[in-house]
């Protein structure tokens, strides 16, 4: 369906290559930040912001660091052309191009029952002619909570459960945002934007900004957004009801979402801060569609072993001056590292809990 080239399952070894050093300039920061061991000006690392994860959060060795539980999907993308005007990107010239994805819920332990308030992602990955891609890694909260590497680790520990309650301890908390307006005001636009009941009637955002390019290097600020289009989606019980919900989703008919550029304002619109909210009454453009037809089992022959890393971009995309896009790239590598010299029993959701 389209012009497009290049597998969709690399082996886990490739993978591995890939996010370290192939791809356009941005994998390459990202393998550069992961062999430096460096993020940022004081030296965080991607190593000490995994461990952090793994400290918070616990962990099961070959699973992802974070986002443990997940589900393998498979679509297509459909391209309106809308999106030429602001990019030469291919992936915005009309046509169908075929896409792996995962759907998952925040966290370290991938058997942990659905919860249904967890943040859940929804990464991408989109197979473009040239042997190009485009992947993306939304959640499904319109602001990050946190505006720099750093404040990201410091949350995760203020943040980790006390021992002794398996919650977080309240005054650690309010000592934290009261040091941290940034991640308070964030936290307040997630609380007014409560999570859908399902995977499928859940909005997703980009949460960094990102540069469209166009022919003349004209470039143009713009945030992701995918729009979900079915509005009755089935319900489920048991450990796995968000999955097992999305599972009959898709069984009975292809699950679309809308995705969206909303386009900043150069010098008004922040790029480099991703808990700030972008004004409500920016241009919208539809750039196509992202549609869904077929789940399963996470294995390597899907995205078991994908790096979802959202600055792996095709040409006329660019990373924005937002300094937690580094960070993340560099965190996912590291993450990629462990769980690829480890292994995994079973992954959480085999196919006959997917019935």
């Amino acid at each position: 369906m389209g012009a497009e080239s290049g597998p969709l399952r690399p082996s886990r070894r490739a993978v591995l290559g890939a996010a370290l050093v192939a791809g356009a300039g941005a994998v390459s920061v990202g393998g550069f930040l992961f062999a430096e061991n460096g993020v940022g000006p004081v030296r965080l690392t991607a190593r000490r912001i995994v461990d952090g994860l793994q400290a918070a959060n616990g962990f099961v060795p070959g699973y992802r660091r974070n986002h443990a539980k997940g589900v393998a999907v498979t679509g297509w993308f459909e391209s309106s052309g809308a999106g030429t005007e602001l990019s030469g990107a291919s992936v915005f010239r009309p046509g169908t191009y075929r896409l792996s994805g995962r759907f998952s819920l925040a966290g370290g332990k991938p058997f942990a029952p659905d919860a249904a308030a967890a943040r859940r992602g929804f990464g991408l990955r989109i197979a473009l002619p040239a042997g190009e891609e485009w992947r993306l890694a939304l959640l499904n909260i319109p602001v990050f909570t946190d505006a720099s590497a750093q404040d990201f680790h410091d949350r995760t520990a203020a943040y980790a459960p006390d021992p002794s309650t398996g919650k977080p301890d309240p005054a650690r908390v309010r000592d934290y945002l009261s040091a941290h307006p940034k991640t308070a005001a964030a936290l307040g636009i997630i609380e007014q934007n409560p999570p859908a009941a399902s995977f499928a009637t859940s909005t997703f955002h980009g949460l960094n900004a990102f540069e469209c390019v166009d022919a003349n290097g004209h470039r143009t600020p713009v945030r992701w957004r995918l729009e979900p289009e079915t509005t009755d989606a089935t319900t489920a019980s048991g450990d796995n009801q968000l999955f097992a919900s999305l599972a009959r989703d898709v069984r009975r008919g292809p699950v679309r979402w809308k995705l969206i550029a909303v386009v900043g304002i150069r010098g008004v619109d922040p790029t480099d801060d991703p808990t700030v909210a972008w004004p409500a009454d920016r241009r919208r453009i539809q750039l196509g569609t992202v549609v869904v037809t077929a789940i399963a089992t996470e294995t390597a022959a899907n995205v078991r072993d994908v790096n979802f890393d959202p600055l792996v971009l095709p040409k006329g995309l660019a990373a924005s001056d937002d300094p937690v896009l580094q960070a993340r790239s560099a965190a996912y590598a590291e993450s990629y590292r462990r769980r690829a010299g480890e292994s995994a029993a079973r992954q959480p959701l085999r196919a006959e809990e997917l019935a």
